[in-house]
């Protein structure tokens, strides 16, 4: 009798493309898209509504700027809230210089020329406490200066009058230089420059952007969705800025930073929305399920990436800064409001459109599905050698990184603005003539009676030895408050305002001359305060908070990660690459900026330091934008480990497969940073610089070389959850569920 022995049938091996049929719910982003779809004129014209709503408050209540006196930080900051609350009267101080190369002070003509100068400003009628009496140490200049009258606020449409009646006295006496500066004139003049620059960025920024999407998708239609999305997020963010600003006071910067984040996080959440649809329609899938997968993925990148970056922004809050502040309100609104029109409008439109979204095919350009091949060669070359590739890279971001080291951080010199403005071309050479004179060093003194002769005598012996040390300059004013419970003193300071000079001799001030001859007499208390005390106390204010900022947006970070991946690994590994990609970063910001490697390429003058906001603000910035990509490759990696993928073949086609909609991403986003650099600002160059290399060594040496290469080397320990993290919640990560495709589907006759 034969024995027939029955095998079991071998077990398949896993086909790569197989789309498993998954019996969880559906996650967040394709319930959302599933109800976008269903009521897709609700979802299009809401969003419409919400746009012009939000946009129509910027109108109506206006912006709340921050109050000058809400920047300071520490010594500084608490004598500038005394003098704005001291009972000063609010005027705008401005000056008149007038010089000459080879005439003295003291010459007929150039007297002459003084005495014209006073008449014609007290001719016009607008100003008061005119005084003539300083003259420079080499006596080839003097300063008419005086106050505009009326509030400060609303200086500016009063110092048009006055400048008209120094040009006249220019026009007298041609043979020497009569130009006007101060604070209106410069407000004006800045004002002026900022206006221009965000209308020229604007201008700019759009052809570019919409220029590299119709190259991305070789479609009209397609390349105009985004360019939409972002705009109308923009718009409607500044509507809300309006009435945020009540809580949070808006600074100047904080729209240039919201054109800027809103066109790169809306282009980019639509990107990846876009491109993931047309992919499964190439690969066959019908419309509705195209969208459902694409909702359920790539929305869900977005939800994550959105939530990334609005907890790395929440942290500069910690700062208790009201830049940094305004900033945070900013774009945390910009990213809240781009990330929701892309879960919800976007689907809606997806929907009703349909393969109409490829109207206006480019010729030679258009694909519905991206090959990869690039990215398969050099992913070819690093998992080869996946040791070698990880060393190599990691090397080349420490390398990047190293100059970092010596940072030096400093207020913005607004003597670098590369502008032809007279107003700002004056202020440089009252500095040259006067050091310190355009923008001196005051000193608040607080007591019941700064009048009384003990006190009296003492400010006059500061004055005194402050003058012998060298520290400070003439002129030297004392203004006493009406109730003469506040003196300030104002003189000029040795150095540029943001050199080691200027901070060693506030220190030397702070340390030395003011215990000695000021602090104590008659209960008196003494603050210095101006320009370079400010850069000193801002920069010992970011050291005490940095690391309450850094800790805040790592730990956060890294929760959402280990949440959104269920892998403890996954979310260190993310951790560090983000850190080695923003060092990097940092050291090629040092080397232009600091050390003046890209003046000439950037228009730019080096102050030997980078503007004190930057750093950190970048940090929080660049560890949020870069979760995009980050978010949006894992997401893919672990579809393929989902399905049961090896490992290395799970990491090549998530990272292949991603890898056409993160250089479009990444080359939106390096074009818009990259215009803020033409900017005159030297801190908006050195933020659009910091944000583009960063953007762009993230996506190439990281994204392609590092990550690949450490997931390789890692293999199943990159989905490590040790035990007791077992009661995570699980979220999904593959494709869209069948009942995610019935939401999405819509009912007959619709």
């Amino acid at each position: 009798m034969t024995t027939t022995t029955v095998l079991p049938p071998p077990t398949p091996r896993p086909d790569p493309y197989a789309r498993p049929r998954h019996q969880r719910p559906g996650n967040l982003a394709a319930r959302i898209a599933g109800w976008s779809a269903r009521h897709r004129t609700t979802a299009i014209v809401g969003w419409l509504l919400f746009v012009v709503v939000a946009t129509a408050l910027s109108a109506v209540l206006g912006t709340v700027q921050a109050a000058d006196s809400s920047y300071g930080h520490g010594e500084s900051g608490r004598a500038t809230e005394l003098i704005a609350a001291g009972g000063f009267p609010d005027r705008a101080g401005e000056m008149v210089l007038i010089h000459s190369d080879d005439q003295l002070a003291d010459s007929p003509t150039f007297t002459e020329a003084v005495t014209a100068t006073v008449s014609a400003v007290e001719g016009t009628g607008r100003v008061e406490n005119v005084s003539a009496d300083t003259i420079s140490a080499d006596r080839h200049s003097a300063l008419v200066t005086f106050d505009l009258s009326g509030p400060a606020d609303t200086a500016v449409d009063r110092v048009d009058a006055v400048r008209d009646a120094v040009a006249g006295v220019q026009r007298q006496f041609p043979d020497l230089l009569v130009a006007q500066t101060g604070d209106a004139s410069l407000d004006q003049s800045i004002n002026e420059i900022l206006a221009g620059d965000m209308h020229r960025l604007s201008l700019l920024s759009i052809p570019v952007t919409l220029g590299i999407l119709i190259v991305a998708f070789g479609a009209l239609l397609a390349a105009v969705l985004p360019m939409g999305l972002a705009l109308t997020a923009f718009l409607a963010s500044l509507g809300l800025l309006a009435a945020a600003s009540r809580l949070v006071p808006a600074v100047d910067t904080t729209m240039h930073l919201m054109l800027l984040m809103g066109l790169a996080v809306g282009v980019d959440y639509c990107l990846f929305y876009l491109r993931r649809e047309r992919e499964e329609r190439a690969r066959g899938a019908d419309p509705e399920r195209a969208l459902a997968i694409a909702a359920a993925t790539s929305g869900r990148a977005v939800m994550i990436s959105a939530l990334t970056v609005i907890v790395a922004t929440s942290g500069m809050f910690l700062t208790r800064d009201t830049v940094f502040a305004s900033l945070a309100t900013g774009t945390i609104l910009v990213v809240a409001i781009a990330a929701l029109g892309a879960l919800t409008v976007l689907p809606a439109v997806l929907s009703k459109l349909g393969d109409r979204i490829d109207l206006g095919r480019v010729p030679g350009l258009y694909r519905r599905e991206t090959n990869g091949r690039g990215w398969a060669r050099l992913l070819n070359l690093v998992l080869g050698r996946p040791g070698l590739s990880a060393i190599l890279a990691t090397l080349a971001l420490v390398a990047l990184a190293v100059p970092a080291l010596g940072m030096r951080t400093a207020e913005e010199d607004i003597t670098a603005l590369k502008t032809s403005a007279p107003a700002l071309d004056t202020f440089i050479r009252v500095g040259a003539a006067f050091p310190g004179g355009g923008d001196p060093a005051v000193l608040a003194v607080r007591a019941d009676d700064v009048t009384t002769p003990a006190l009296t005598a003492a400010i006059d012996r500061f004055r005194a030895e402050a003058l012998a040390t060298g520290v400070l300059h003439e002129p030297v004013t004392v203004e006493v408050n009406p109730d003469r419970t506040l003196a300030v003193v104002s003189a000029g300071l040795s150095g540029t305002g943001i050199d080691t000079v200027s901070e060693q001799a506030v220190r030397t001030l702070r340390e030395d001359v003011i215990p000695r001859t000021v602090n104590g007499v008659d209960g008196a208390e003494a603050l210095l305060t101006g320009r370079a005390a400010d850069s000193v106390d801002y920069n010992d204010a970011m050291g005490r908070s940095a690391p309450l900022v850094f800790g805040f947006v790592l730990g956060l970070a890294f929760l959402l990660l280990l949440v959104s991946f269920r892998s403890l690994v996954v979310a260190l590994t993310a951790i560090v690459l983000n850190l080695l990609s923003v060092a990097a970063a940092y050291g090629l910001l040092v080397l232009v900026f600091q050390h003046g490697w890209g003046e000439s390429v950037l228009n730019f003058e080096s102050a030997g330091a980078v503007t004190n906001w930057v750093p950190l603000f970048l940090f929080v910035i660049l560890f949020g934008l870069s979760m995009d990509y980050h978010v949006f490759v894992l997401s893919r990696i672990r579809e393929g480990h989902d399905r049961g993928w090896p490992n290395k073949l799970a990491v090549s086609r998530g990272i292949r497969g991603t890898a056409g909609t993160i250089t479009s991403a990444a080359l939106v986003m390096v074009a818009v940073f990259g215009l803020f650099t033409t900017g005159s600002l030297v801190s908006m160059k050195e933020l659009g610089f910091g944000l583009a290399v960063a953007v762009l060594i993230d996506a190439t040496i990281v994204r392609a070389v590092l990550l690949p290469s450490v997931m390789v080397l890692l293999r199943e320990r990159n989905w490590y959850l040790p035990g007791w993290l077992a009661w995570l919640p699980t979220l999904s990560h593959g494709e869209a569920h069948d009942d995610d495709v019935d939401r999405v589907r819509q009912p007959v006759g619709v």
